[in-house]
């Protein structure tokens, strides 16, 4: 099995329990992890025979637009569309970083990682 990893998708958006985010918004970073047979494209050089990383930031993108009160909820909306869409993934790790979260203190970011 090998790895591809999509690390630093910049997005904001506007997730959270608070009112407060659902009007100002924050900003987020995205990892993914994907694992799976890709060697094939090792020989024939060809996208077919291994994960497009257009689609999976096109994922990416379309489920962190859609609110929600926790990243745990997105983080699980985009592992499954990927294993939906990307069948070639066997093995899946999507990191959501919430940065600057208002808590009420100085607190760089919050993450939730999920494994599939």
């Amino acid at each position: 099995m090998q790895t591809i990893n999509i690390r630093g998708i910049r997005l904001f958006a506007y997730h959270g329990c608070l009112e407060e985010e659902a009007l100002i918004g924050c900003d987020y970073v995205v990892n993914v992890q994907l694992k799976g047979d890709f060697l094939q494209a090792t020989k024939t050089d060809e996208l077919c025979d291994t994960a497009d990383y257009i689609i999976v930031y096109r994922i990416v993108k379309e489920e962190m637009a859609i609110r929600s009160n926790l990243i745990e909820h997105v983080a699980e909306r985009i592992i499954t569309r990927i294993k939906k869409e990307l069948t070639i993934v066997k093995q899946l790790t999507v990191e959501v970083i919430k940065r600057n979260p208002p808590m009420n203190g100085e607190v760089d970011e919050v993450s939730f990682v999920i494994e599939k």
